[in-house]
């Protein structure tokens, strides 16, 4: 019998090549489709309500596109065992391309089906990434099952609204989610910053705190707790700060300033400093002395979009076989995604007149960046590793 994989191409031989190339092309589409709809210029019939659409595809297709490219990665590193052959990573890879088209046909496919669809993509990747941590007892790395499984209640939250079986939920759905993308970012932070900072800086030894990485993610998982229940004043501030404060200092053992001659480096800390900062925003909104959607942004497209295209950065580098070094180009993507985050969030707090302009040229940032990123990275996610190796 021949077991020879139906996909048996490089894209679909490690999960991070299928899932990085849909990531980098998904930020470029979401948000030129975005700006047009935004603006008015173009309206195409939609499951999503228009504002939901931006917000479910940059955090439900995006964000779990790099999620679900990094962690099968990872597990399959951290257990020595394989977490998807090329045909369930071509399978997976195409239920996650469903959820995105599907919405667009809400007038010829059932919402049903369209919501059915979108959603059974989180707790399939569960299912894989779970598999090897039971098969090999790593039972602290169900973590990450329990994070994707509560990313998926907050994707069925937005579809319960729109399917009309509740009449609110969309928000508190979506609250959840970038909750639970910004504390599995603090958890890989504390795994893969320092590793990833004593492998690129020679000489270097940082230091490790398990407490201070306890803390720092109880106490920013209380802010985002108190956000949802609607809490404000002087306990969200007190929390934020507190929040802020203990992030420092927890990325102050691992800092060093060579760091900043480094592009691979660099890119991530500062990624962590745009969250960081969205903690001090959130303090300022408590008392209402800045718009509450600045420090939402801090802390996607800040946090979010820089760290998860530094991380994809340098994760396709290293597991084709190439020198961790950024090339030009993807130090030149590093500042035009920093500027867009810049000019989404600063620059609007200080400039609020500005405001239309700004978040337009902050979109063009963003794609330019994203463009970088696709143009250098896809033909090597495509290819065999230059080394030879499997994967």
């Amino acid at each position: 019998m021949n077991n020879k994989p139906v996909f048996d191409y490089p894209l679909f031989a490690m999960g991070f090549r299928a899932f990085f190339a849909l990531a980098g092309l998904s930020a470029l589409a979401f948000i030129a489709l975005w700006n047009r709809m935004s603006d008015g210029s173009l309206h195409i019939d939609n499951y999503f309500p228009t504002s939901l659409w931006h917000a479910h595809e940059m955090l439900l297709g995006y964000s779990t596109a790099v999620i679900a490219g990094f962690l099968l990665t990872a597990v399959r590193n951290w257990t020595g065992l394989q977490t998807v052959n090329p045909d369930q990573l071509a399978s997976l890879s195409f239920l996650w391309i469903y959820g995105r088209v599907m919405p667009f046909y809400s007038e010829l496919v059932p919402d049903v089906l369209i919501a059915a669809g979108d959603f059974a993509f989180l707790p399939a990747l569960a299912y894989f990434v779970t598999k090897p941590v039971l098969k090999t007892g790593q039972f602290k790395n169900l973590i990450f099952t329990v994070l994707l499984l509560l990313m998926a209640l907050g994707n069925a939250l937005v579809h319960l609204q729109i399917l009309g079986v509740s009449e609110a939920g969309a928000m508190t759905g979506l609250s959840l989610v970038v909750t639970i993308i910004i504390m599995m970012i603090l958890v890989i932070a504390g795994r893969v910053f320092p590793f990833f900072t004593e492998r690129g800086l020679s000489g270097v030894i940082c230091i490790r705190n398990p407490g201070l990485d306890i803390a720092s993610i109880a106490v920013s998982l209380l802010v985002f707790i108190l956000l949802m229940l609607g809490v404000s004043g002087a306990l969200l501030a007190v929390a934020a700060i507190a929040a802020l404060v203990i992030n420092v200092v927890r990325v102050a053992g691992w800092y060093n300033p060579r760091i900043w001659f480094v592009p691979l480096l660099w890119v991530l800390y500062v990624g962590y400093g745009w969250v960081i900062l969205g903690f001090g925003l959130l303090s300022l909104s408590a008392f209402q002395l800045v718009l509450p959607s600045l420090a939402l942004h801090a802390f996607t497209v800040g946090g979010i979009g820089i760290l998860t295209l530094g991380m994809m950065a340098r994760v396709a580098l290293g597991h084709t076989g190439r020198a961790m070094k950024a090339s030009n180009v993807m130090a030149i993507a590093f500042v035009l995604i920093n500027l867009a985050a810049l000019l989404r969030v600063l620059l609007p707090a200080i400039l609020p007149a500005w405001y239309g302009g700004l978040v337009l040229a902050s979109t063009y940032s963003w794609l330019a960046a994203f463009s970088l990123f696709a143009f250098y990275y896809t033909p090597i996610l495509g290819a065999p590793r230059i080394d030879g190796q499997p994967g």
